[in-house]
């Protein structure tokens, strides 16, 4: 990478080789001069925009949150009523296309790291408690017989749902295939109509 002022540039560039190198390689693979490599630069690059393996995996999570929030947002706007609205963001969450394993992985990769780091395990836990979060609203228009209690946990149950159905899946695919998640989501969805 030619060192240039093109900053928004290099950083997308650097963004995409953080991506790709933790989605392929997972957390023991995310190194400053992995990164470097995948971007076709110097590693004193990447250290001046993220100086640590720590820096890298924050800038992974704040990309996977931005991108699941934007597409989530999406199909909320494009369905047609609160159940069609709660059912897709359900699903568009969920592992359920080849095109969203990479997201798996470093969802994975990410979680995994922030056991042993609680700045990363706060970053992860604000993250997720905004999914929660959009989920209760949706629960609200979807299952207004549901108490605020009754409502909060049911959001916390589909979210560990989906979350764990994604884990899963990433180590065994045919075990958790697509169909199978979408059935579990859905038999989920109907326990709680009550």
């Amino acid at each position: 990478m030619a060192r240039s002022r093109d900053l928004p540039a290099q950083q997308q560039r650097l963004s995409a080789a953080t991506w790709a190198v933790l989605a392929r390689d997972g957390l023991t693979g995310l190194t400053v001069r992995a990164v470097a490599e995948h971007a076709g630069c110097t590693t004193g690059l990447v250290m001046h925009a993220f100086p640590d393996k720590r820096a890298l995996l924050r800038h992974a999570r704040e990309l996977l949150h931005q991108q699941t929030a934007e597409r989530a947002d999406r199909v909320e706007a494009k369905a047609a009523g609160p159940e069609a609205r709660l059912r897709a963001v359900l699903h568009q969450a969920a592992l359920l296309t080849e095109g969203k394993r990479d997201e798996a992985r470093v969802w994975l990769a990410y979680t995994a790291a922030a056991v042993a780091d609680e700045e990363l395990a706060q970053l992860h836990r604000s993250h997720n408690r905004a999914f929660v979060a959009r989920i209760d609203r949706l629960l609200i228009e979807a299952r207004p017989q549901l108490n605020a209690t009754q409502r909060q946990d049911t959001a916390a149950a589909l979210v560990a749902l989906v979350e764990g159905l994604n884990t899963l899946a990433i180590l065994d695919r045919s075990t958790y295939h697509p169909r199978r998640q979408r059935q579990a989501i859905e038999e989920a969805l109907e326990r709680t109509r009550g």
